[in-house]
């Protein structure tokens, strides 16, 4: 397979040194397949323990973070890499033996790492809370949230609280859990001095989300499904979450940010239970290329693909241009740990960079709507006490 390395990224070196006038989308696209670094200094090759080498000093081993889904993925290899740098690292877990297998293995590799393992089922706002109350009450304190765990479905699946199942994990589960630690977060920034900092796991699979159907209601029960269309839903509304909750912590003056990163497209279990997402890879590595050259270089290596090799081919040739999962954990890493995200919220990120999301991610009216609709849900629910801030629901930071 290394013909296909190495073809690839003489293309991509041919495309970057001749083509012209490349919009942002392009270059960004270009950077992530021949693995060039953007300002950050680091690119789609840079690994999550590079960044924690980086970007830890030794005086910050007494931070405490939780990360969703780190049983598997990038959120095992982003708690594992938390660990070995001595940060506290509170696993939610739906699974407790395959946690604590988690666990042991990250402690045989660094002894040292103090892991706690919590349950939780994020698309049950009765467990969320459940979680909540059980690590409020250990009196730990709460620097850095990362909301990572994913869920992908390909058939119509509804929660125990009677809504769809992906947008119920992917984004309810995670605003509630945000919603119910948020307290606590800013209450450990001003006590410690040390900036909170929450990382939203999205995708860049969220620009597939047509405007005209993107309704909240429409998500909690939809009529008809597509498996793919509502991970990319669920994703959009993780990046709008971000974009919102993070205006409202600029407004109170609270020191905790909240960002939302792109991975990259990787070797995870979603991909892995979904073989036909590896199918629409080249929509997403040529995403918004406008060029004839590149959209016929697209054709033609796709074409090339599925006439040389099998479906089950084809997966593996595909596979093999994913990242790896230490390299799809640095963007999460980065934004939670590194001294030169400090200050910056409600931005989006991609291999450790600052990076472009779609219109209606950055749709600031509909972030608010979304918040407003979703704070309404959470209150007919859970009577969840709403802010009464002239333009409606504020987070709860009290």
């Amino acid at each position: 397979m290394s013909f296909i390395y190495i073809w690839i990224s003489t293309i991509v070196r041919i495309l970057e040194l001749k083509v012209e006038n490349l919009s942002p989308e392009m270059k960004a696209t270009l950077k992530y397949l021949a693995g060039i670094a953007g300002p950050s200094g680091y690119g789609s090759k840079t690994t999550a323990q590079q960044i924690s080498e980086d970007s830890m000093p030794s005086s910050h081993d007494n931070l405490t973070a939780i990360v969703t889904g780190a049983t598997s993925g990038i959120g095992l290899e982003t708690a594992r890499v938390l660990a070995k740098r001595g940060v506290r690292v509170v696993m939610p877990a739906r699974d407790l033996s395959k946690a604590e297998r988690v666990k042991e293995s990250i402690q045989k590799e660094s002894p040292q790492a103090e892991i706690i393992i919590l349950e939780i089922d994020l698309s049950s706002f009765g467990s969320i809370q459940r979680f909540c109350s059980e690590f409020l009450s250990l009196g730990l304190p709460l620097h850095i949230l990362i909301n990572n765990a994913g869920k992908y479905s390909q058939k119509l699946e509804f929660s125990e609280d009677k809504i769809e199942l992906t947008f119920a994990t992917n984004y309810l589960g995670h605003f509630l859990l945000t919603e119910m630690l948020l307290g606590k977060m800013v209450e450990t920034a001003a006590e410690s001095c040390i900036e909170g900092r929450i990382v939203n796991v999205s995708s860049v699979i969220h620009n597939w989300v047509n405007p005209k159907h993107f309704s909240f209601m429409k998500l909690l029960n939809p009529k008809s499904y597509n498996g793919t269309k509502a991970y990319a839903q669920s994703k959009l509304a993780n990046i709008l979450h971000a974009k919102e909750l993070s205006r409202q912590l600029k407004a109170k003056k609270a020191n905790v940010t909240i960002n939302a990163v792109h991975p990259g497209i990787i070797k995870t279990g979603i991909t892995r239970d979904y073989r036909g997402f590896l199918t629409g890879m080249q929509n997403i590595l040529f995403l918004g290329f406008d060029s004839s050259l590149f959209l016929y270089v697209q054709t033609k290596l796709y074409c090339l693909l599925i006439g040389i090799f099998s479906s089950d081919s084809l997966y593996f040739v595909a596979s093999k241009l994913l990242k790896s999962t230490s390299q799809g954990a640095a963007t999460t890493c980065y934004v939670a740990l590194s001294p030169r995200v400090e200050g910056m919220s409600g931005k989006y990120f991609a291999d450790c960079n600052e990076s472009h999301c779609s219109a209606l991610a950055n749709d600031e009216s509909n972030a608010r709507k979304l918040w407003k609709q979703t704070r309404a849900l959470m209150h007919r629910r859970f009577l969840l006490p709403v802010g009464k801030c002239g333009e409606g629901e504020e987070a709860n930071t009290n």
